[in-house]
C-alpha cells in the first residue's frame, strides 16, 4: 500500500508565471466587460465630430489616455465593489432586521444613502460642472455648483438617504410603489412650476432634476438593493412582487426635492452670486466668440484687390450675399419701382478652421496634481463609507467575513475610483465638452472648441442643422443604452418575472428608444432654448395616469428602468455634452436637463409597452414571483 503523501499545512506557493497564467484570463475578461460598455459611445462621438462636423479632435492623445484610464479605473472599481462593499451590504441587510429595532434600521438606511452618494463616481462630474456656468446668466445655479458645492452633494445624499429609508419601510410593510410615486410627482411638478415662475430659481430646475439621475449609479444601486433584498428575505410581507424594485425610483426623485429646497433656501437668504449677502469671490468671465445665425462673429470684409477686380469684370470669385435697399418706392403699372436703390455685396463667412497647431495634450494641466486630487477624493468617498459599514457590523456583533478579500476589495475600489476620476478629467470631460461645443456648428457659425477660425453652418437653413443635432443625440442615446450591462441584467430579470410575457429583447429595445427620445428632446430643448419645465412636467403628469392604470408589477420595474440609463460612462459624457452645447448657444444659460429627459423617456415607453403586454394576456402576476425577484 502506497504511503499517504504529506502535502503540508502551509499555503500553496506559485511561481510568478503560474500566478500570471491564472490571473490573466480573469483580468482580460473584466477588461473586455468594460470595453463592451464603452466602445460604442466613444467611437460614435469621435466619428460624428470628425466625419460629420469635419472637425479634428483637440487633445486627442490626452483623451485617449484618459479613456484608457477610465476603463482600467472602472475595472478596479467594480471588482472592489463586488469584493469589498457588496459583502458588507448583503450581511448587514440580512442581519440588521434580526438584531435591530426599526429606528436603528431606518437610521442605518439613511446614513447608507448619504455615504453611497458621496462614493458615486458621477458626483465628481457634478462638482466640475460649475466651471461652465455663467454667473451673470444664472447666479444661483453658479453659486450652488461653486460656492455651495459641498452643500449640494450633501443635500443629494440626504435625498437618497430618505429614499432608502422609505424603501426599507416599503419592503417591511409591503406598501405599493404607486402610493409613493403619485404624491411625489405632484409635489415635484408643483415645486418645479413655482420655481419656473421665479427668474432666479428657474435656472436650477435642470440641475435639480439631473441630480436624480446622477445618484442612481454603480455604488448606490447595488448597496441599497442588497440592503432591501436582505430585509425582504428576513421579513415576509404580503406583496412580495415589490421586493428589490422601487428603491432606485425613490432614490432618483427625493434628490430633486432636496436640491430645489437648497436653492430656495439660498434664494431667501440672498447669499448667492450677485445678491446682497454674497460673500464669495467675484468671477471674471471669459468671453468666447460664439453666435447663432452669423450674429456676433467678426465681420468678414472684401479686400481692395477684390474690389478692383469687381470694378473691371463685374464678378466676384468668393461667396457673397446681395442686399437691396431704397428709401423711395412707387407703384407703377402693377410694378413696385425702387428709386435710387443701394445694392450691397457682403462677403460670406466661410469655414477657415486652423488645424496646424492642434495640441495633442492640454499643456495647462498637471497630471501629477490631477492624480493627487483624484486620489484624495477617492479616499474621502470610499473610506468613510467602509468605516461606517464596519462599525455597523461591530455593533451587530458580527465578524467581518473573509477580511483579507474585503480589505483587498476596498483597496481596489479606492484605486479604481482615483483612476476613474483622473480619466474623467483627462478624457471624458474634454471629449464631452468638445463635442457639445462643436455640435452647434451643424446649424450656426461658431469658433470650434479649442481651435481658431470659424466652422459651420452645415446647411443654409438652420432648422436642418438642428434636426441633424437632434438626430445625433437620438442615436447616441439609443446605442449607449443598449451597451449598458445593467440593461441586459434588467431584461433577464423582467423576462423571468413576467414568465416570458415581456421578452428581454423587447425591454431592451423599449428602454433604448425611450432614452434616445429623451436625449434627443434634451438637445432640442437647448437648440431652440425651450424651458425645461415645458418638456418635463407634461411627461411626468402623463406618467401619473400610466402608473395608476398599470399593474404593480410593471410599475415596479418600469420606473426602475430609468436607473439603468445612468451608467458611469453615460452620465459624465452626456452631462459634459449638454453643458458644452448649452455654453455654445447664445441665450442659453446652461445645458442641464438632458439627463432628466433621458430618465423620463424609458419610464413612459416601458409602462406603455407593459400595458400592451397586459392587454395581450401577459400581465398577470405569475406565481412563485418571490423567489425570482430575490434571486
Amino acid at each position: 500500500m502506497a504511503p499517504e503523501q504529506d502535502y503540508g499545512t502551509g499555503k500553496l506557493k506559485l511561481s510568478f508565471s503560474k500566478t500570471m497564467d491564472i490571473i490573466k484570463p480573469y483580468v482580460s475578461n473584466r477588461f473586455m466587460e468594460q470595453i463592451s460598455g464603452v466602445w460604442f459611445i466613444i467611437f460614435y462621438l469621435v466619428a460624428f465630430q470628425v466625419f460629420v462636423l469635419n472637425l479634428p479632435i483637440v487633445y486627442s492623445m490626452m483623451i485617449s489616455v484618459g479613456i484608457f484610464i477610465v476603463i482600467i479605473g472602472l475595472m478596479f472599481f467594480m471588482e472592489g465593489l463586488m469584493l469589498g462593499l457588496m459583502p458588507f451590504g448583503e450581511i448587514i441587510g440580512s442581519k440588521l432586521p434580526r438584531k435591530a429595532k426599526l429606528p436603528a434600521i431606518l437610521a442605518f438606511s439613511f446614513l447608507l444613502g448619504i455615504g453611497a452618494t458621496f462614493a458615486e463616481p458621477a458626483i465628481e462630474v457634478l462638482k466640475q460642472a460649475g466651471k461652465s456656468v455663467s454667473p451673470d446668466g444664472a447666479p444661483l445655479l453658479y453659486s450652488l455648483l461653486n460656492d455651495f458645492s459641498g452643500q449640494l452633494v450633501m443635500c443629494v445624499g440626504v435625498g437618497v438617504g430618505i429614499a432608502v429609508m422609505l424603501g426599507v419601510l416599503r419592503f417591511l410593510y409591503g406598501w405599493s410603489l404607486k402610493t409613493f410615486i403619485v404624491p411625489l410627482i405632484l409635489l415635484l411638478s408643483g415645486f418645479t412650476i413655482w420655481a419656473h415662475m421665479n427668474e432666479v430659481l428657474f435656472p436650477i430646475i435642470g440641475l435639480a432634476w439631473d441630480c436624480g439621475a446622477v445618484t442612481t449609479g454603480p455604488v448606490t444601486v447595488p448597496l441599497v438593493l442588497a440592503l432591501g433584498i436582505g430585509v425582504c428575505r428576513v421579513v415576509s410581507t404580503g406583496d412580495s412582487s415589490s421586493a428589490g424594485f422601487g428603491i432606485v425610483t425613490l432614490a432618483s426623485l427625493f434628490p430633486v426635492i432636496a436640491v430645489l429646497c437648497l436653492g430656495t433656501y439660498h434664494y431667501n437668504m440672498a447669499d448667492y452670486y450677485g445678491a446682497e449677502n454674497y460673500a464669495g469671490k467675484k468671477f471674471e468671465q471669459k468671453i468666447v466668440l460664439i453666435q447663432e445665425d452669423n450674429e456676433g462673429i467678426e465681420e468678414v470684409k472684401f479686400t481692395h484687390e477684390e474690389f478692383e477686380e469687381f470694378s473691371k469684370s463685374g464678378e466676384l470669385e468668393s461667396d457673397y450675399e446681395v442686399a437691396f435697399s431704397s428709401k423711395h418706392s412707387i407703384f407703377e403699372d402693377g410694378k413696385i419701382v425702387l428709386s435710387n436703390p443701394s445694392v450691397v455685396y457682403t462677403k460670406k463667412l466661410v469655414q477657415n478652421v486652423t488645424t496646424n497647431d492642434i495640441k495633442s495634450w492640454n499643456p495647462e494641466g498637471s497630471i501629477v496634481e490631477q492624480l493627487k486630487s483624484a486620489a484624495i477624493a477617492a479616499l474621502l468617498a470610499i473610506i468613510p463609507l467602509c468605516l461606517f459599514l464596519f462599525l455597523t457590523l461591530k455593533l451587530l456583533r458580527e465578524k467581518v467575513p473573509h477580511a483579507d478579500e474585503i480589505s483587498a476589495g476596498i483597496g481596489f475600489a479606492v484605486v479604481g475610483m482615483a483612476l476613474f476620476g483622473l480619466g474623467i478629467v483627462l478624457g471624458l470631460t474634454p471629449l464631452g465638452e468638445q463635442l457639445g461645443g462643436n455640435v452647434p456648428s451643424a446649424f450656426s457659425s461658431i469658433v470650434p472648441w479649442g481651435l481658431t477660425g470659424h466652422s459651420g453652418p452645415l446647411f443654409d437653413e438652420p432648422i436642418f442643422g438642428k434636426i441633424l443635432a437632434i438626430g445625433f443625440a437620438f442615436f447616441l442615446g439609443y446605442g449607449a443604452t443598449l451597451a449598458e450591462p445593467a440593461l441586459n441584467a434588467l431584461g433577464s430579470t423582467v423576462e423571468k418575472i413576467t414568465v416570458g410575457a415581456f421578452k428581454k429583447s423587447l425591454l431592451m429595445q423599449t428602454v433604448a428608444l425611450g432614452v434616445a427620445v429623451g436625449i434627443g428632446t434634451g438637445i432640442l430643448k437647448i437648440a431652440f432654448n425651450i424651458p425645461l419645465t415645458y418638456l418635463l412636467i407634461p411627461p411626468y403628469l402623463m406618467l401619473i395616469i400610466l402608473t395608476l392604470i398599470s399593474s404593480e408589477q410593471f410599475v415596479n420595474f418600469g420606473w426602475d428602468s430609468a436607473g439603468v440609463t445612468t451608467g458611469p460612462i453615460t452620465v459624465p459624457l452626456v452631462l459634459a455634452m449638454g453643458l458644452g452645447v448649452g455654453a455654445s448657444i447664445p441665450g442659453v444659460t446652461d445645458g442641464f436637463g438632458v439627463l432628466a429627459l433621458a430618465s423620463v423617456g424609458p419610464i413612459i415607453s416601458v409602462l406603455t409597452v407593459g400595458l400592451i403586454v397586459s392587454k395581450s394576456g401577459g400581465g398577470e402576476d405569475p406565481p412563485e414571483m418571490e423567489k425570482e425577484l430575490t434571486t
